[in-house]
């Protein structure tokens, strides 16, 4: 359970490091329309460490892209093995419908521990065909999953960044199979 504990600091702190340099480099970009320091602005974008291969992968055709229920889609952008023995799935929930779509309660799953902490995507599962395995979204110390939490609505058109974390499959898998209730399944490839 530290473990978890310890894997949530580590995404606090990342999250506290992006944060910080997304403000300073607001700051520095608010300098006048100088053409001598376009040369220095554009130097310093890839100090910005994962903010430009996030803005790279949203350009990049998904992973995968799971349909669900009323023009419900989600876009599989990225699967990251990190070497603390983690894997993040990273996804964009789109409606693709004409009207505002309740988001499926579904998607929680059926298990006690993670329907009482509200909506997330806690039903989501990833399988290993090679491995012959089947890994359940991660969960805290208190039974919360960790996956985005407490989508109620999606308006039409509208994009939500999303994320699950599971354990990580061994290094030499390479693909798995990600699952979630009420969308097909689909095929991703790993990283890291």
């Amino acid at each position: 359970m530290s473990i978890r504990f310890t894997a949530k600091a580590r995404r606090g702190m990342v999250a506290l490091a992006v944060a910080a340099g997304l403000a300073f480099g607001a700051a520095g970009c608010g300098s006048g329309g100088d053409g001598d320091k376009k040369p220095g602005a554009s130097s310093a974008s890839p100090n910005g460490g994962s903010q430009p291969s996030a803005q790279q992968g949203k350009s990049e055709a998904p992973l995968a892209e799971l349909s669900g229920p009323s023009g419900l889609v989600l876009q599989v952008t990225s699967a990251i093995r990190d070497s603390g023995g983690f894997l993040t799935v990273n996804a964009n929930l789109k409606n693709d419908g004409s009207q505002m779509v309740v988001v499926p309660v579904a998607l929680r799953g059926d298990e006690t521990e993670i329907v009482q902490h509200g909506t997330s995507f806690g039903g989501a599962t990833l399988v290993d065909s090679k491995g012959k395995k089947r890994y359940y979204v991660l969960r805290d110390t208190e039974g919360r999953p960790l996956t985005t939490t407490d989508l109620s609505s999606i308006q039409a058109g509208q994009t939500i960044p999303v994320f699950m974390q599971f354990p990580a499959p061994p290094a030499d898998t390479a693909e798995v199979t990600l699952q979630l209730p009420t969308f097909s399944s689909g095929t991703i490839k790993i990283s890291g």
